[in-house]
C-alpha cells in the first residue's frame, strides 16, 4: 500500500532537526537521550536516502549543507504548527470553565453586574476573574481592552463605544461655578494613567471639542476606580464613559456636569484567544449581545 506522505523515517527527520539545531551531534544525542552513535547513524540513513550529504562534517564541529539548512527551515516550521496544535488540545481537553482578564474598573463596573444574569441562563459554566492592570493578560481564555480590536491577532468581539462625559459632583459643580463647557478649563481634573488600557485623556477630550488644553491644577491617578472615587470626593472632574458608568449616573453620585461630549474613540472590546474553548466561546457571545 502506497505511502499517502513522500516521507523519510519521522524518527530519522526528528533526529535530524535536534541535530541541525544545535549544530551538534553530542548535544541532540543528550536531548534524544540516545548515544552520539545512534543519532550519527540516524542522520547518515537519512542522507543516504535523499541522496546528498545534510552536515559537513569538521574536526570541531559540524554545520549545515545547503540541503540541510533547506529541510531544518521547513521541518522547524512544522513542527511548531504541530507543537501550537497540540497546546491548543491539551488546553481544551475536559476544560468546562471560562477564564477572563480586565482591569479592576472594568471588572467592577461592567463585567460582575453581568455574571449574575449569565449565570442565571448558563449555569453549568464557571466564570473565572483574573484582575490585570498593568501587564498584558496571558493564559487566560478572553480579556477586555479599550482601543482598536483591529490590531489584534486574535479573534474580537465589539462589546460598547459611547460618549465620554465630564462628570463631578453636583457640590463640585456649585463650588466652581460650572455650568458650560468653558467652565471647565481651569477647576480641578482628575487624570488616569494606567499601563494596560491607557484611557482617553483631558487634552484629547479639549481638543476635540475645539477648546485649548485645560490650565487648571491636575490630579495624576494611575487607577481609574479611585479616580471616580476622588471625583465623588469633591477632588476634580474625571471623564467617564456612559456606558461604563450607568450606575454613577443614574444613582446621581456622579453628574454630567456640561451638557457637551466627546464619541469614544476606541470602543472597550473583548478578545477571544487562542485557547479559547467552547464555553469560552459561548460567554464572548453572549457578552457581546448583553
Amino acid at each position: 500500500m502506497p505511502k499517502p506522505y513522500d516521507l523519510p523515517s519521522l524518527g530519522d527527520l526528528a533526529c535530524f532537526e535536534a541535530a541541525a539545531r544545535n549544530l551538534s551531534f553530542k548535544m541532540a544525542s543528550t536531548e534524544l537521550n540516545v548515544t552520539p552513535a545512534a543519532v550519527s547513524h540516524r542522520i547518515k540513513a537519512l542522507e543516504n536516502e535523499l541522496g546528498q550529504p545534510l552536515f559537513n562534517r569538521q574536526y570541531r564541529g559540524v554545520e549545515l549543507t545547503e540541503a540541510g539548512a533547506l529541510l531544518f527551515v521547513s521541518l522547524q516550521r512544522g513542527f511548531e504548527t504541530i507543537s501550537g496544535t497540540v497546546q491548543r488540545i491539551r488546553s481544551r481537553h475536559d476544560r468546562s470553565g471560562v477564564s477572563i482578564a480586565a482591569t479592576t474598573a472594568m471588572s467592577g463596573l461592567w463585567l460582575t453586574p453581568r455574571l449574575a444574569a449569565f449565570w442565571k441562563e448558563h449555569p453549568g459554566v464557571a466564570i473565572s476573574q483574573l484582575i490585570q492592570d498593568d501587564r498584558k493578560p496571558q493564559d487566560v481564555d478572553l480579556s477586555i481592552h479599550y482601543g482598536d480590536p483591529e490590531a489584534e491577532d486574535d479573534e474580537t468581539r465589539v462589546l460598547f463605544s459611547d460618549r465620554i462625559l465630564a462628570l463631578g459632583t453636583g457640590q463640585f459643580a456649585e463650588t466652581w461655578g460650572i455650568t458650560r463647557l468653558a467652565d471647565l478649563s481651569d477647576v480641578p481634573l482628575i487624570h488616569t494613567q494606567s499601563g494596560v488600557n491607557p484611557y482617553t485623556e483631558w487634552s484629547e477630550w479639549f481638543a476635540t471639542l475645539d477648546r485649548p488644553a485645560p490650565r487648571g491644577p491636575g490630579f495624576h491617578l494611575n487607577n481609574y476606580l479611585i479616580s471616580l472615587q476622588a471625583a465623588e470626593d469633591h477632588i476634580g472632574a474625571v471623564l467617564g464613559w456612559e456606558g461604563l458608568l450607568g450606575g454613577y449616573l443614574d444613582s446621581g453620585r456622579l453628574l454630567q456636569l456640561v451638557p457637551d461630549s466627546m464619541p469614544s474613540p476606541h470602543p472597550f472590546y473583548l478578545r477571544i484567544h487562542a485557547r479559547a474553548s467552547a464555553n469560552a466561546r459561548l460567554f464572548a457571545d453572549w457578552l457581546a449581545e448583553h
